[in-house]
């Protein structure tokens, strides 16, 4: 009986996620309809958006797992910093110039933003290199957690999984373009902040309450970490290693506001009470699921009874089985909610990924590359072919790693958000606000990123010790990036100032105010 109710609760979830697919296809008919919904998306849709691209199986099963294994409660930090400066600040230094800037640009792509503000052809074709060469490893890390939760929900195979989430993903994606993701991220969005409630007052429960699942956390040391015999360290403010959580913090959070799929949300909002609400909205969001998978994951310790830790004191089935093996302790309904919300953030971001790839790898590198016009309905299949080639790379290195032994999920990620996160970040952000950045410090920092981030791979053990985490190496490109662009603008050639007058010039078009301070509501 059991198994009948988990089975019919997916059905239904599958069959709202491609029916909504099939209703927008309506608003998928041109270009800017497929890619960014017509720029005319609401709060409500473009906040959920964003938080669910922003939170998928990674956080949820490797990022809770692994750094609340490693931090105890203090990993509900990261949680904090995604609300904070991952959602609310972003919204409020982004989104707005953001919108503004990339419509008078006729940008709908962040490699598209970067040839047009910087006046550089190479850029955007190196920029969608970079996108299209990163954001796959990062797709194919989604399947991971996934296939962990379904296998012990419905003990069904792990390519089975992969191939189900592959197929239902592509049909919407492909049928309804972005407005179809956007609606199913709302969609989404409410079962994860359901299911995440839930799943954090269950776990609990069955540790005997908060203060007593407190009290056995504070009974844990573990002395293969740094002050890890320090009596209640996994239940302290900062944890055994503060230093390593903030790196944490600084690349899940900041990493943000460089990741194409992330800003992209910001392109298509339709007002300025949009941009208002939507903050709060995301902000919120954030809070309630990264801060209740970090704070989740908190308690792993509690379990290591059914984990067969090793005498490196590192989970028998690594730290991707922390929270699956959390969760198998609850009643079947619960377990059944925890695969619905999981699949929802993976399916989420999964479909954000890939449809920025496919329109960035179209718009920006086919497009100019091929030196022909290519006809509007041409581009559309074009990019609907590449969702599918996509998808289907992803899940065949997904099925291929779990074959051969994957990378911890959070390992993968890391490099993955660090590459991009860190030869964008400082670019974009620059590039909206400061109008003597050069094209060419905005390429030094895509290869510096780029081949720091590919050397972490290779030769990691070289690395300082710091630096060996994609983590840690990840945060570091983001941050010196910061060093890098205004250093390099200062020694390179300026661009014409008629140029940076005119791309400036569309945050001082008058509405109500000057545009720089509120985009009007009903705007073209």
């Amino acid at each position: 009986m059991d198994l009948f109710i988990k089975i019919i609760m997916l059905l239904v979830f599958f069959g709202v996620m491609i029916a909504v697919g099939l209703y927008c296809r309506k608003h998928s008919t041109d270009v800017n309809g497929f890619v960014l919904g017509g720029r005319a998306v609401g709060p409500w849709l473009t906040a959920f958006a964003y938080g669910t691209s922003y939170f998928s199986a990674v956080v949820f099963v490797g990022y809770a797992g692994q750094f609340g294994w490693k931090y105890g409660l203090a990993a509900t930090w990261a949680g904090i910093g995604n609300a904070l400066l991952g959602s609310m600040l972003a919204w409020a230094v982004l989104g707005r110039r953001t919108r503004i800037m990339t419509q008078h640009l006729d940008s709908a792509t962040m490699p598209q933003f970067f040839g047009s503000r910087f006046n550089s052809t190479a850029l955007k074709i190196a920029a969608s290199a970079i996108v299209f060469i990163f954001l796959i490893p990062y797709t194919a890390s989604l399947y991971n957690g996934l296939s962990r939760l379904f296998g012990m929900a419905f003990n069904i195979d792990y390519a089975v999984c992969v191939i189900v989430m592959a197929v239902l993903t592509g049909v919407y994606v492909i049928a309804g373009g972005y407005m179809a993701t956007a609606i199913n991220d709302f969609i989404q969005g409410i079962i994860m902040l359901v299911g995440i409630s839930a799943v954090v007052v269950a776990v609990l429960k069955s540790q005997g309450g908060f203060i007593a699942a407190l009290d056995g956390l504070a009974q844990i040391n573990d002395a293969n970490i740094a002050r890890g015999d320090t009596p209640g360290i996994f239940a302290s403010f900062f944890g055994p290693d503060p230093v390593n959580l903030l790196g944490v913090v600084i690349l899940t959070s900041l990493g943000t506001w460089g990741l194409p799929q992330m800003v992209q949300k910001f392109y298509a909002i339709k007002s300025e009470k949009s941009i208002s609400k939507g903050m709060i909205i995301s902000t919120l969001f954030a809070f309630v699921v990264a801060g209740g998978c970090y704070f989740l994951g908190g308690f792993g310790r509690l379990f290591t009874n059914m984990l067969n830790v090793t005498e490196k004191g590192v989970p028998g089935g690594g730290y991707d089985a922390v929270i699956p093996t959390m969760l198998s302790t609850l009643p079947s309904i619960l377990i059944a909610l925890v695969v619905i919300l999981v699949l929802s953030a993976s399916m989420s971001t999964l479909s954000s990924l890939v449809l920025t790839s496919s329109s960035t790898l179209t718009l920006d590198f086919i497009k100019v590359v091929s030196k022909k016009e290519i006809k509007e309905k041409e581009q559309l299949l074009i990019m609907r072919i590449l969702i599918a080639v996509f998808i289907v790379i992803s899940a065949a290195i997904a099925i291929f790693q779990y074959a051969k032994g994957a990378t911890f999920i959070a390992q993968l990620m890391g490099v993955s958000w660090g590459a991009l996160a860190g030869a964008f970040l400082a670019p974009f952000l620059y590039g909206l606000y400061w109008k003597k950045a050069t094209k060419a410090a905005c390429a030094v920092n895509f290869i510096f990123s780029t081949v720091v981030m590919i050397l972490n791979i290779f030769i990691r053990s070289s690395f300082p010790k710091m630096l060996q985490s994609p983590i840690n190496a990840g945060a570091f490109c983001m941050l010196i990036g910061f060093i890098i662009v205004p250093v390099v603008s200062a020694f390179t050639r300026k661009p014409e100032q008629e140029m940076i007058d005119d791309i400036f010039a569309c945050y001082d078009k008058k509405v109500l105010v000057k545009q720089s301070e509120a985009i009007a509501d009903g705007e073209e």
